[in-house]
């Protein structure tokens, strides 16, 4: 799903800067909220220092992998200047909660990410979705956030979980949300297919399409920079999640595993989807009404 968002946060007209060359950063903690509890620019902490046993790839340090630029989810466009960001908190967090005072951001292609090719690392995020066909040659972990299907439409529109069905459904072709369409929500007609995003959003703004489905993520960019004039009005549970990514037989795993879980129970990750996504998208993911099938 990373690219798609990418490419969508792009068109939404959020400024992204070509990324630099793979390396590492440990970001300066001048105005940081981390303080005392490690150099982890503008993330704020949360849990104990040194609750989480790790042996980290490189030592005094957590080597997290990405794919940059990545808005709302890596704050900066190379690994010398990301300050902040929902996946880099998060590795921050983990770091602290293992008392590693630096997280080193090593930027990679994601394709390679994906089929396992990459090393020397303790986990990768890059809102990787977790798939049957991934899973054949990487090691997820845990999820940390729930890719769901938002729902856009006019601001002034009637659209609600009732009646949907009735609309009329714009999907991308290659995406998720044609399956989920024509075999889960089941409209009164076809889906209406479209090429690729901005001409599903530009029928929905034309009276072409009643709504678009996809990602929640990507349909709240593209209603921030709608003016007013959309709405990601519903979102629908889809079973899909990102997860990080560690190497084969990773002696980490399970710690880092406890570590997100953790963080999903003492709310550490709805704080840095509020602080983080909120923003950059016009919205936060997790505050866009969960709807379910009538």
């Amino acid at each position: 799903m990373k690219q798609a968002v990418v490419a969508a946060v792009a068109v939404a007209g959020m400024a992204l800067v070509a990324s630099c060359s793979s390396g590492s950063a440990g970001a300066s903690d001048e105005n940081g909220a981390a303080g005392a509890n490690g150099s982890y620019g503008e993330c704020e902490v949360f849990g104990a220092k040194g609750s989480v046993k790790l042996k980290p790839a490189t030592a005094g340090e957590l080597t997290v992998q990405t794919n940059l630029p990545s808005p709302g989810w890596w704050k900066g466009t190379s690994p010398t200047d990301i300050t902040g960001g929902y996946e880099y908190c998060l590795a921050a967090n983990i770091a602290h909660r293992a008392g590693l005072p630096k997280v080193n951001v090593q930027n990679v292609s994601f394709d390679a990410l994906v089929a396992g090719q990459t090393k020397g690392y303790d986990m990768a995020m890059a809102q990787i979705s977790v798939t049957p066909e991934r899973e054949k040659v990487v090691t997820f972990s845990a999820p940390y956030f729930d890719s769901n299907l938002g729902v856009l439409a006019p601001a002034d529109s009637d659209v609600t979980a009732d009646n949907i069905r009735s609309k009329k459904i714009g999907v991308q072709v290659g995406t998720t949300s044609v399956d989920w369409a024509e075999k889960e929500l089941k409209p009164s007609g076809a889906p209406h297919l479209f090429q690729d995003t901005t001409s599903m959003v530009t029928a929905v703004t034309s009276g072409l399409a009643d709504v678009a489905v996809q990602d929640t993520a990507i349909m709240l960019g593209f209603a921030k920079n709608s003016g007013g004039s959309l709405k990601v009005v519903g979102q629908y549970e889809t079973g899909q999640h990102y997860a990080a990514i560690y190497e084969k037989d990773s002696a980490n795993a399970a710690a880092i595993n406890d570590a997100i879980e953790a963080m999903r129970k003492d709310g550490t990750l709805d704080k840095l989807s509020a602080k983080w996504l909120g923003p950059e998208l016009g919205g936060d993911p997790n505050a866009v009404p969960v709807w379910s099938m009538k």
